[in-house]
């Protein structure tokens, strides 16, 4: 039983080492030569979300998200203004407000992954082909473990 408690202390330590780094370094190389400005996390985090539920109302984004709804309706302004996001009237409710995705946004998220997937593309083919095989394994894996975290 110490074995595989120490087993799942040792992947937990080296995935704090690797994961938050990486992110960073990924990000930090994909805006090289990335002709726009860059979008606050938390802007990026908005985007996605709405991209994922199209029609999504500020305070399910908020929720969805963790943070404060005012901080969502911030973060929501913003975007309208920098032309990424669109406010419509709810259906159902005239109160409420649908965010929406502007095709501007879509282009910019899809550019956004494509560079992503380049830079990333780049460091994998300078890995051994064994090391390749077990990134493309450990996918599984953490996807599984990312849905164990959102739980």
């Amino acid at each position: 039983m110490p074995r595989s408690t120490a087993t799942v202390e040792d992947a937990a330590s080296g995935l704090l080492a690797v994961v938050g780094p990486m992110q960073r370094v990924l990000r930090r190389r994909a805006r090289e030569d990335w002709p726009l400005e860059p979008l606050a996390t938390a802007q990026v985090d908005l985007l996605r979300a709405v991209r994922l539920r199209s029609g999504i109302t500020v305070g399910e984004a908020a929720a969805e998200l963790h943070i404060a709804p005012n901080t969502a309706s911030t973060l929501a302004h913003q975007l309208v203004a920098a032309g990424l996001l669109t406010r419509e009237r709810h259906p159902d409710d005239r109160r409420a407000v649908r965010l929406v995705l502007t095709p501007a946004a879509e282009r910019r998220m899809a550019a956004w992954h494509d560079r992503r997937q380049q830079v990333l593309d780049g460091a994998l083919h300078r890995l051994s082909p064994a090391d390749r095989a077990a990134v493309a394994a450990a996918v599984g894996p953490l996807r599984q473990l990312l849905e164990a975290l959102e739980r």
